[in-house]
């Protein structure tokens, strides 16, 4: 099958389109047709190495853990899904291997849901690994109920967009950081936006002069520093950027698959509570321009990775 892969860590040219060996399809796996795969901060995160210290990797690896796609074929023990269910996942391992930036995937079924039936395929590639994580961190590790303000970092970013949607959908009032050009887009999503850098403090204490009651952060840093102080007595503080959080008093988060979390979120699509704005697509061959893209933290929305369909005589290869 053809595939993105990498012999080696390094830039986004280390990326290599070719011939790889079909996946097999373990037991509590599911043969899925890739559709389209989201590209996220973690993608080249881990092309370059740096979750090396927690991640083996088994070169060559094929990139990516978002996927939309078709089930071509189930394992032995899985009874969730049959052959032409329209699936999604967060095809998250715990090592680098077999990703989702190939025309074939086996994802484990712990990692999957039904796709929504009112998203694209392209923008439901984009809701497993974001969606999951602005879940997780809202209910989870914040619990923002109806009536509280949060503050949420990089508002019109990939994460970002679907914590102020599902925030709002909870009742919580959302103030949210972007810059000039990405606030009615973050108006349109439900939240209040204020523009990012020098200043932010006195902007967000003009909205909320209290202070606020839960502050997510995407980006770590400094911003951690600004946030602390921007919270309210009891406030809470979460950061998927950055672990120095927890010196901060606040919780580090990192998303975990969860095929429960991720069903609430299809039904929360279709629903129309939350969508995914899909800022650029590109074809497998230039997943590298993709991540090149990612890597430059100015993304409203998500990028996405499209997967051209197959012969019937290369699906069926696949199959057997």
């Amino acid at each position: 099958m053809k595939a993105i892969s990498y012999r080696h860590y390094g830039g986004p040219d280390v990326l290599e389109y070719g011939e790889v060996r079909d996946p097999k399809v373990g037991p509590d796996q599911v043969l899925v047709k890739v559709r389209a795969a989201a590209v996220n901060p973690v993608d080249w995160k881990c092309r370059e190495g740096h979750l090396d210290a927690v991640l083996d990797a088994v070169f060559p690896v094929i990139p990516g853990w978002d996927v939309s796609g078709v089930v071509v074929r189930p394992g032995a023990a899985v009874t969730e899904f049959a052959a032409g269910d329209e699936v999604i996942g967060y095809c998250r391992e715990d090592f680098l291997s077999r990703g989702t930036f190939a025309e074939y995937v086996a994802a484990p079924v712990r990692t999957l849901a039904r796709k929504p039936r009112t998203l694209s395929f392209e923008e439901a590639a984009g809701l497993p690994l974001a969606g999951l994580t602005a879940y997780q961190v809202l209910v989870g590790a914040l619990e923002v109920g109806r009536g509280e303000t949060l503050l949420v970092h990089a508002a019109a970013g990939g994460v970002g967009s679907l914590a102020v949607q599902i925030a709002a959908h909870l009742g919580a009032r959302v103030i949210g950081t972007a810059s000039e050009s990405n606030h009615a887009y973050v108006r349109g999503l439900g939240g209040e936006p204020v523009t990012y850098g020098e200043g932010l403090a006195g902007r967000v204490r003009g909205l909320a002069p209290q202070g606020v009651d839960a502050v997510f952060d995407t980006v770590g840093g400094d911003t951690l520093k600004t946030s602390a102080n921007l919270l309210a007595p009891e406030g809470r503080l979460a950061s998927i950027a950055d672990p120095e959080v927890v010196g901060y008093g606040g919780r580090y988060c990192f998303v975990r698959p969860d095929p429960e979390d991720l069903a609430e979120l299809v039904r929360l699509a279709e629903a129309g509570v939350v969508s995914v704005h899909v800022q650029e697509s590109f074809p497998l061959e230039r997943t590298a321009d993709a991540h090149r893209l990612n890597q430059e933290g100015r993304t409203r929305g998500k990028i996405v990775v499209t997967v051209d369909r197959e012969s019937e005589e290369g699906a069926a290869g696949a199959a057997g």
